[in-house]
This record gives C-alpha cells, sequence and structure tokens, in this order.
C-alpha cells in the first residue's frame, strides 16, 4: 500500500489555519508575492486598502488577515466591527499615517472650519474620524471635483503630492497638510528622463503620490489599480513604473509577455538605481501570517465612537462612487 504523502509547506498550514479560524486573508498589492498568491489561493483577495476592507466585510468569514500596514488593518475594522481583524505585523504603519497625529490635524481642522475636510486613506481611524470626506488615489480627484462644482474649500491631508496633482487638475482653493510618502518621494525626475531616452517604446506609469515633476512625465496617472488596468489596456510592450515594486507581481500576472521597470529613486553614485519598496510592507511573511493565525496576536481594536465617525466619512465615499 503506498504511503499518503501530507503537505506541511507553510502555505499549507495557514490555508488550514484560515479554515479553522473561519478567516479570509485580503493582501495589498505592495506585499510579498508570495502572500499575494497565498490570499487568491485561499479565496482572498489582493487589491488597494480600501477593497481589502470591503472584501473583508462582504465576506462571510469572522476572522479578517490583513497583509499590508497598520491603517489598511484600521480600515477593515471600521467597516467591519463586529469581527476580528488580525494584521501581520503591527509595528507596520505608514509614513502618510505617522505624518498625521491626530492632535495636530485636530486643531489644523480647527482653525480653518469653513473647510471641507477630506484626508487620503493612508491615515490613522481617529483622523478617517475627523474628516468629513476619506478618498482614495483613484476616487480623490472625482470627489474634489464635486466638492469645487458646490463652491467648497478643502483642507486636505496628509499626502501634498496628491494634493497638489487633485488642485491642479480641478483649481480648488485647498489647504494643504504636509505629508509625504517615503517611497513615492523617492521617484527623480531627472533620472526618469533618462532612463525614457534610453527606452522612448515605453509606457511611464505614475502613482499620483510621486513628485509633480514626476507625474508631469507620465502616460498614465492613477491608483495601483489603474496602473494595473493600464498594463492590460495600452498597447506598449514595455513600461516604466514609478511606484512600489511590490506592484510588478500582478502587472507581470496580467501581462506575462510585457517588460516592467522600476522608475529611478536613486541619484548619481547610488548602489542601486531604483529602490522603491516599502519597509513596512516588506515586514509581512508568511511566517508572520502562520503566526498570528496560531497565536490571534496584532489584534486592531477601535473604539465604538471612533468606529462610528469614520465610518460616516467613508460611507460617504462608497456611497459616492456605487
Amino acid at each position: 500500500m503506498q504511503d499518503i504523502v501530507i503537505d506541511r509547506s507553510i502555505e499549507n498550514l495557514i490555508k488550514e489555519a484560515l479554515k479553522q479560524n473561519n478567516a479570509t486573508l485580503v493582501a495589498h498589492y505592495y506585499v510579498s508575492s508570495d502572500l499575494q498568491i497565498l490570499a487568491e489561493e485561499s479565496g482572498g483577495i489582493v487589491s488597494d486598502s480600501l477593497e481589502m476592507a470591503r472584501f473583508g466585510q462582504n465576506s462571510d468569514a469572522e476572522t479578517i488577515i490583513v497583509a499590508g500596514v497598520k491603517f489598511m488593518g484600521e480600515t477593515a475594522k471600521i467597516l467591519s466591527p463586529e469581527k476580528r481583524v488580525l494584521v501581520l505585523d503591527d509595528q507596520a504603519t505608514c509614513s502618510l499615517d505617522l505624518s498625521c497625529p491626530i492632535n495636530e490635524f485636530s486643531e489644523f481642522c480647527d482653525q480653518n472650519p469653513d473647510h471641507i475636510v477630506v484626508v487620503y486613506a493612508n491615515t490613522s481611524a481617529e483622523v478617517k474620524a475627523r474628516a468629513d470626506w476619506v478618498v482614495t488615489s483613484g476616487s480623490a480627484l472625482k470627489v474634489v471635483e464635486k466638492l469645487h462644482s458646490e463652491g467648497k474649500k478643502v483642507l486636505w491631508a496628509p499626502d501634498k503630492h496628491l494634493g497638489h496633482y487633485v488642485q491642479s487638475k480641478t483649481g480648488i482653493e485647498m489647504l494643504m497638510w504636509d505629508g509625504a510618502c517615503i517611497v513615492h518621494e523617492e521617484f527623480k525626475a531627472e533620472g526618469l528622463k533618462r532612463l525614457m531616452q534610453l527606452h522612448p517604446e515605453a509606457g511611464v506609469l505614475v502613482h499620483p503620490e510621486s513628485p509633480k515633476d514626476v507625474i508631469a512625465l507620465a502616460d498614465v496617472v492613477g491608483s495601483t489599480t489603474q496602473l494595473i488596468n493600464a498594463v492590460a489596456s495600452r498597447p506598449e510592450n514595455m513600461f516604466i513604473v514609478a511606484t512600489d515594486n511590490g506592484i510588478f507581481h500582478k502587472m507581470k500576472e496580467i501581462a506575462p509577455n510585457k517588460k516592467f521597470i522600476e522608475a529611478p529613486t536613486m541619484g548619481e553614485g547610488a548602489d542601486c538605481e531604483s529602490c522603491a519598496h516599502c519597509n513596512w510592507m516588506a515586514m509581512n511573511t508568511l511566517e508572520k501570517c502562520l503566526d498570528t493565525l496560531s497565536t490571534g496576536k496584532n489584534e486592531i481594536r477601535i473604539s465604538t465612537q471612533i468606529i462610528e465617525k469614520a465610518q460616516h466619512s467613508i460611507h460617504r465615499l462608497l456611497e459616492f462612487t456605487k
């Protein structure tokens, strides 16, 4: 009689643990490819932060495992307060979130009561609760266009580069918080120009968290999802991509015959042409996923009051984009 071989690889151990805990794994485009593959193979999703939270909300799972950074776990908890939400590492945060502490931000809002408060999704639950609107990089322009048509003035936080991009497209008056993504802010326009000269046939895809002189060189400016869609729909066979290189997994998956080049982040004499990857996203690993499922640690906890206030600003966006 032939022996039965049981696969005890870490991926299969995680899949078993997900079933035992009635849990679903949601992963961001910027985490490692092995986590992205595992999320989809186990019935979860790979997407941007808001869609991760919406998927968890609509899932029958009682527990949502978030492979991303802390604010993504908080967003999932806001939309699913009755569910247990776990992140893989509670120290994995975001420079945009860190740059916008709630006390200073609340004071800024209080000083400008005639402005509508619009905050990017890359913020804490407390900041979302203080806002009138929460937006994503894909929805920010349409929301601000709506507010502009209504004669509103906007207080924007925290990403100044995305804010300046939206302002340049709408002409609206905006008070800008001084925050930036440590990855996107490092993209260099001069280096990008040189790369474009080397590859004139390449399309240039840029996330709007990038500096304006980098955005000015783009063929497509858009959110993670919009950039991925551009890879599939545009005719170019090569793309220079200015966003976190974790996105390359999904781009290669949907366009396996196309070539992708990282936009440059480093200056002359640097050890690498591009180092476009978030160190906090890199803290997400398969080992931590299994450990979190096994121990139940790194649970996201938010007060009911904050959840209710933050739900208002997020639901406003969800209704608008429905």
